[in-house]
Order: C-alpha cells, then sequence, then structure tokens
C-alpha cells in the first residue's frame, strides 16, 4: 500500500507525501518547513459571463508566479540548505501540495446558483501541484511501474478528498508538459484543480453522455459504447489491456489525440480498482513514451484527466477517461488555435485519426506481449 504522510508548510498550506509501498514511516523532523513565509494572498475572483452562461476566473496574483527558474533554484525538488522549496523534506516519492499561487482557493464554498450579468464572488476552489519525483529532470514516461502506481493512488486520494470539500462541483487531475504547452516549471509535475462549478466541457460531456444514457435505459454509458465501435473497427485502437483500451478518436480535434478508457464503467480514479490501477501504471507510461517515439525531440502535450462531475443528474452517466493531447502536428510544426478554433470552437484537424493511429501502433517501445497479454504482469501488476 502506497504509504500517505501529511503536514502542513509554514504558511499553512497543506501538504501530503505519498511514498512508494514498503517505504519507511518518514522521520517528523523532516517534515517541518523552516522557511519565513509571507502570508497567503487574498483569493482571486470568479466573474459570471452572462453571454455563454460560463464563470472565468480573475486571479491577477498569478503574474507573479515563479517561471522556469533554473534547477539549483527549482521549488518542488527536494529541500537542501542552499535551497529551502515547497517541499520540506530532503527526499520523497510522490508529493502533492496547496499551490502558492492559486487560480481557486483556498476556502471552499457554493458560489451563486441565479448568477446575472455583474456576478462576482471570491474564486473559491482548490489548486494543488503534485510532484511526480524528486527527479529535476525527465518525465512521467520514465518514472516505472511502481512509482507510476504511486502517482495513480495519489491522484485517487486526493480526488476522493478534494471532492467531498464543500461546494466542490468536478474534480480535474492534469499534466502539462512542454515550454510549447506553456509549462512554467521543468520539474515534472501535474496539478488537481477542484472547480467550484461544472467547467463548460465536462458540461458539454456530461450533456451528451446523460442523453445516451437516458435512451438505453440506464444499461448504457456513451463512453463504453463509443469504445466498444473502435474496438469493433480497430483502424484506430492504440493498445488494449485486460482492464483499459487506447484509441485515436474518430473525429479526433488535435493532430495527436489518444482516448484511455477503462473498460468498467467508473465516475472517477477514486473508484479504480487496485488490478485496474495496477495495469493502469503499464499502460498509461507506454502510451507517453509512443508519443516521445514519433519525432526527434518530447513531444508537447496535455494530459487530461474527465471524471464525473459530482452533481449526481450528471455523475450517474459518466464514464473516466484520459483525453492524451498534442498540438504537434509534424517535427517541427504545432497546431495554433486561430479564427475557427479560438473563436467558434469548430476545430480542423490537419492529421487523420487513421494514419495517427498507425503510427502510435507501429512505435511501440515495450513488449507487446506484455500489454495485450495480461498473464504477463506479476502479481503486484509490474512488467514481467
Amino acid at each position: 500500500m502506497t504509504r500517505t504522510t501529511m503536514t502542513r508548510l509554514a504558511d499553512g498550506r497543506e501538504i501530503l507525501y505519498f511514498d512508494d509501498a514498503g517505504s519507511p514511516q518518514r522521520p517528523p523532523a523532516s517534515l517541518v518547513d523552516h522557511r519565513e513565509l509571507p502570508a497567503r494572498p487574498e483569493p482571486g475572483q470568479l466573474r459570471f459571463d452572462a453571454l455563454s452562461g460560463d464563470w472565468v476566473a480573475v486571479a491577477a496574483h498569478r503574474q507573479s508566479r515563479t517561471h522556469l527558474p533554473p534547477a539549483d533554484q527549482c521549488p518542488i525538488c527536494p529541500t537542501t540548505p542552499a535551497n529551502q522549496t515547497e517541499i520540506p523534506a530532503p527526499d520523497y516519492d510522490v508529493a502533492v501540495f496547496e499551490n502558492r499561487f492559486p487560480s481557486l482557493g483556498p476556502d471552499t464554498s457554493e458560489i451563486p446558483v441565479a448568477p446575472v450579468w455583474g456576478t462576482t464572488t471570491p474564486a473559491v476552489g482548490r489548486c494543488e501541484v503534485v510532484a511526480f519525483t524528486p527527479q529535476h529532470t525527465g518525465s512521467f514516461a520514465g518514472l516505472g511501474w511502481q512509482r507510476t502506481r504511486t502517482v495513480i493512488d495519489a491522484w485517487a486520494h486526493r480526488t476522493e478528498a478534494l471532492s467531498a470539500l464543500p461546494g466542490i462541483q468536478q474534480v480535474f487531475p492534469f499534466e502539462n508538459r512542454g515550454a510549447d504547452i506553456g509549462v512554467t516549471l521543468h520539474h515534472p509535475h501535474g496539478q488537481i484543480y477542484a472547480y467550484p462549478y461544472v467547467t463548460p466541457r465536462a458540461a458539454v460531456l456530461a450533456a451528451a453522455a446523460g442523453d445516451y444514457f437516458d435512451s438505453s435505459d440506464g444499461t448504457a454509458s456513451l463512453t463504453s459504447s463509443l469504445l466498444q465501435s473502435e474496438r469493433s473497427d480497430g483502424s484506430r485502437m492504440v493498445l488494449e489491456g485486460e482492464h483499459f483500451s487506447a484509441y485515436v478518436p474518430f473525429a479526433a480535434r488535435w493532430p495527436l489525440e489518444v482516448h484511455l478508457v477503462p473498460h468498467r464503467q467508473v465516475p472517477d480514479l477514486a473508484a479504480l480498482n487496485g488490478a485496474e490501477r495496477d495495469e493502469l501504471a503499464q499502460l498509461y507510461p507506454e502510451l507517453l513514451k509512443r508519443f516521445d517515439a514519433l519525432y526527434p525531440t518530447p513531444t508537447p502535450y496535455i494530459a487530461a484527466w474527465h471524471q464525473a462531475p459530482l452533481e449526481p443528474a450528471l455523475r450517474r452517466a459518466g464514464h473516466l477517461h484520459l483525453q492524451l493531447t498534442s498540438p504537434r502536428r509534424a517535427a517541427d510544426k504545432l497546431k495554433y488555435l486561430a479564427g475557427s478554433e479560438a473563436a467558434m470552437g469548430a476545430f480542423i484537424n490537419d492529421t487523420t485519426p487513421e494514419s495517427v493511429a498507425a503510427r502510435l501502433r507501429e512505435v511501440a517501445v515495450v513488449a507487446t506481449d506484455a500489454i495485450q497479454n495480461p498473464a504477463t504482469l506479476t502479481p503486484e501488476g509490474a512488467p514481467a
């Protein structure tokens, strides 16, 4: 079992250490933050956009956040005498802490239920940083099975805990990777946002899922149906396991886009069982490695975990899935969201989903048998 230790930073923010299975207890002295930090900033605002019905976060205090510091000043490396960081311990496996420059939070509460033009409210919610490794260089794909499994447990833990906070409507774990995506830290890390509202994209997906669920009298999820169709067709499949499969969607929006979907309908990462988490810890890094194998340099990407909103009417039809996307359309070209996409939300893809899937199948970087035959997994789920 992953070991979890919670403590607080000098300004009161929560930090949790998630240590690999079998690791010893952390010495209490290593958990003390000796920095003198200023008081936490006042929260930003949520403003209601009456034209679209969306909430917009205004977080001007984030202008001063850390931006691509040199390695010896990285704020999420382990603490040393020369560099006292956001993670006080001299070493760690995975650490999760409240963002010092949050878009949302730190308070959580309900937001107005009948907003109109001019409605504002404090930007309640929670923003957390997930440090995947103490190593400053590297990538998620290179963590190894055990560390990946620890990250999955951390995501599941935080999903469950954040979902229980007052007013939270949606929990969103994600990773932005690469300067072309806009990362502000090179150290391998991700984030978790807990929103006090259902985000626009999640609302659209939930509405479509709910309509399909109702049309089947509650017997099937839309995501399950799409996965079944993709597996039957086969031309866009990338990999298949016992519990998860990945495919390039029929109507992919991005030059590189893959959906990784659990075969069982579950609403979120917290609902995955041990066997599912074991396989996910193998298949997800494999997918990332294939992205990187397409070109001579690492591929920028956004890894977005779509979890069901917490509102019961939207959650009943929800089905967890990962949407892995990259704007990279060639070795030296990126897809920019220009007029049609940015203004109208009407995407134009410069690649065909079938050709992208074929390339991702061809660049497999681990033994295919280990993916397609669960019998080749050890009892702990690591590659044999």
